[in-house]
């Protein structure tokens, strides 16, 4: 049995009610839940069978770990460290400690049920117990438990791969014990990142319920219209559909599955359900690809396979092969963009997208109120599970909910009770509330955004690249919207006009915006170069000087700085971050300073922060600096804000937040803690640099000129001197402009605007 290491304080931030968790079964799903839960810092015991033929007796366990090495499950190289192996005989006595324990072993409810009775003689007393079960009820899995384990059993249902999937279905009953369920969604947001739908306990939950009929239908309707696989899936598309498009995404799961997953949902509904008007499994045209071992992807093919002269497609006739005929987005109507002129259009592509849609649309709006605490959650399940960039509630909106009606009618399906209502209502929708249906489950408060600040009132400055919102309690939220929130002129002029609102107006700052992409991606590079080729220098300089100085007001503020940082965080964004009192940085965060990749340095004291942290952390001046050099010169994003940590980016006093829609919520929460424990600015940072800095070993494989780069960096993060961080920024900034003005970087630039990617003269 292996053990773990003590976690860092990055996941201070984490909550800690749920400290240890145990995962039994080390297979896809549950090593990758183990490693999702590692990456919130939380102690993981996984369990599974014991090695056999001579194996470590945890080598089952241990293959589970590795794979999820392997496939990047862990978000930094510390995770694994945090999961303790062991196997279901010898150590289930490990669970006495485990806060959560999760059932991830075969989906057999005779194993299932026997494994819950050792569970529960082992369990502490209120500790959650759930399975990840996707086929079988709640009410099968708890028959003949205890009183005890029927109330703190749930189905916890995830998707895969664990780390990335944002959807976590959660089945409880009216049994169970509401302060356990509560803790459970908790958890399952703030340590696990998760989006969580409350499911009622129904074959299919939520999403697979509704995503499985809508394969099911989609392809057989695609076959009753006389569409082809390519113009099926180019429709599904243009609805705003993944690119896979249904038969693409059954060659993408596996047709093998269909008469297991298909048939099991088919077999739990009842006879009058819809579902089984479109019974895959009995099809002969599904039975026939199952028994040909046609299987999709895994098996070389399925409806699409690469044949000798490249793609072929199936024809759903006779599943004969034959050259896929692509489909342009540009022969669609709307152009392939737009799902309203799709679904208005008379001719056969609007015929199936509205017959698709209506089947779709009728059976949420059926059978919402019976699978889910609240029918909006289909919509979420339907994006977030199967990557819809719209709901189908959604959807009918857009196209008219009266037409629905009116397409339902023509082929005399029913119109259930909800999609009345809500065409009475003119819409499910009303400025983002779903008006029909039961009541939403209470989620506890509504996360900050930037969104939701505006339309509580004017802003208190800003223009139109950047925004100064009231967020409550003398708090700010200076939001940069931008292209990909890039810092240009106009963000420099709303900072400076933020910076004397701190101590007097505002009492704290928040950076951060709603953007599903990125915090900033950095300064603008073709403006930089229009300054440079447009022959003012001069206007770059004041550019550059401007930028420093505005980001060591941010620094020395009267009031604590923190930047929510997300997505992309790359340049003058990263440095915009790094000059914050503290870093709130969301698990996937990719952070990183690619100057050098255009013949730059960072000079908005990106060289002198790094420098500053790694001596802030107890390194020596050289290995500071040398840490410095390697995050700069490698010019790498990072994969993860673990990864950040790792190399230097980030610092243990920085915090990590699991859940993206509680990130400004959890930087407003760290600014006001800074005020109750009485905040006082930072001291002048001094920077002892490196007399004969030698930085030549980075660039070994390297060109001329990236040594020529180097070398301005070495006179960045070396000398013979003791520098306030004011005046190593001064010495970034002739670096910067010595190296801007030569033929090298300008082509660089060009090269990096022209085709987006480096270009290593």
């Amino acid at each position: 049995m292996t053990k773990m290491t003590d976690s860092q304080t990055f996941w201070a931030g984490v909550p800690r009610d749920i400290a240890c968790v145990a995962v039994i079964g080390a297979g896809a799903m549950g090593g990758g839940i183990a490693a999702q839960f590692a990456n919130a810092g939380v102690k993981v015991i996984l369990l599974d069978m014991p090695g056999g033929d001579g194996a470590a007796p945890d080598a089952p366990a241990q293959a589970g770990l590795a794979r999820q090495v392997r496939i990047q499950g862990f978000t930094g190289t510390s995770g694994p460290a945090r999961v303790v192996t062991g196997n279901t005989s010898d150590d289930l006595h490990l669970l006495a400690e485990a806060d959560w324990i999760v059932e991830a072993i075969v989906e057999r409810l005779d194993i299932k049920r026997a494994l819950y009775a050792r569970i529960d003689a082992i369990r502490k007393p209120g500790s959650i117990v759930s399975s990840n079960t996707s086929t079988l009820l709640h009410s099968q899995l708890i028959a003949g438990m205890s009183d005890a384990f029927r109330r703190e059993f749930l189905i916890s249902h995830f998707f895969n791969p664990p780390r990335l999937m944002p959807l976590l279905e959660i089945v409880s009953t009216p049994e169970t014990d509401p302060a356990l369920l509560a803790r459970a969604q908790r958890g399952a947001a703030q340590v696990l990142g998760k989006t969580v739908i409350n499911c009622r306990d129904t074959p299919g939950f939520v999403a697979n319920r509704i995503g499985c009929f809508w394969m099911a239908a989609a392809a057989l309707l695609a076959r009753q219209h006389g569409l082809t696989v390519e113009e099926a899936d180019a429709v599904h598309q243009a609805m705003g559909i993944p690119k896979t498009g249904v038969f693409g995404l059954f060659d993408l799961i596996g047709i093998d599955l269909v008469p297991q997953v298909w048939r099991s949902l088919v077999d739990g509904l009842p006879e009058t359900d819809r579902f089984r008007r479109y019974d895959i499994a009995a099809d002969p045209m599904f039975q026939t690809l199952v028994a040909q071992g046609r299987f999709g992807r895994k098996s070389g093919g399925g409806f699409f396979r690469k044949g000798e002269k490249g793609i072929e497609a199936s024809d759903l006739g006779d599943q004969g092969w034959r050259p896929t005929r692509a489909v342009a987005a540009r022969d669609l109507p709307g152009g392939g963009k737009d799902p309203g002129a799709l679904l208005s259009d008379p001719g056969r592509y609007g015929e199936y997208a509205r017959a698709v849609l209506s089947e779709v649309v009728a059976y949420a709006a059926e059978h919402g109120p019976d699978i889910a605490a609240d029918p909006a959650d289909l919509d979420a399940g339907m994006q977030l599970g199967y990557a819809w960039r719209q709901g189908p509630f959604t959807l009918a909106d857009r196209w008219g909910l009266d037409r629905v009606v009116a397409h339902l009618e023509s082929q005399a399906i029913p119109v259930p009770p909800l999609l009345a209502q809500a065409a009475a209502n003119g819409g499910f929708y009303d400025k983002g509330r779903f008006l029909t249906g039961a009541a939403a489950s209470d989620g506890g408060a509504t996360p900050l955004t930037a969104a939701a600040l505006r339309a509580q009132g004017a802003p208190i400055l800003g223009n139109q690249a950047a925004t100064l919102l009231d967020a409550g309690d003398g708090i700010g939220l200076l939001e940069i919207h931008t292209k990909m929130n890039a810092i240009s002129p106009e963000v420099l002029d709303v900072i400076e006009q933020v910076l004397p609102l701190l101590g007097t107006r505002l009492q704290g700052l928040v950076i951060g915006n709603d953007d599903p992409r990125a915090f900033s991606a950095g300064a603008d590079l073709g403006f930089i170069l229009s300054l440079i080729q447009g022959g003012n220098a001069d206007q770059f300089s004041h550019f550059v000087e401007r930028g420093q100085k505005l980001y060591l007001g941010l620094r020395y503020a009267p009031v604590p700085v923190v930047a929510a940082v997300h997505g992309f965080v790359l340049g003058g964004g990263c440095e915009l971050a790094l000059h914050a009192d503290r870093i709130v940085a969301h698990a996937e965060t990719r952070f990183g300073l690619p100057e050098v990749l255009v013949g730059l340095i960072p000079a908005w004291g990106g060289c002198t922060s790094l420098l500053a942290r790694g001596l802030q952390q107890g390194l020596s001046p050289e290995d500071a600096a040398m840490r410095a050099a390697r995050i700069i010169f490698g010019a790498a994003q990072s994969g993860s804000a673990e990864q950040a940590l790792e190399t230097g980016i980030l610092s243990p006093s920085d915090r990590l937040v699991m859940n993206r829609d509680l990130l400004l919520t959890e930087a407003r929460a760290l600014v006001l803690q800074m005020i109750r424990q009485g905040y006082t600015p930072p001291n002048c940072l001094d920077v002892t640099s490196v007399d004969g800095l030698d930085l030549s070993t980075l660039a070994a494989d390297g060109s001329d000129y990236d040594r020529q780069v180097l070398a301005g960096l070495s006179r960045v993060l070396g000398g013979s001197d003791t520098r306030t961080d004011a005046g190593n920024m001064a010495v970034e900034h002739r670096v910067l402009f010595d190296l801007v003005a030569r033929p090298e970087t300008q082509a660089r630039m060009e090269h990096m605007l022209r085709t987006g990617k480096p270009l290593r003269n």
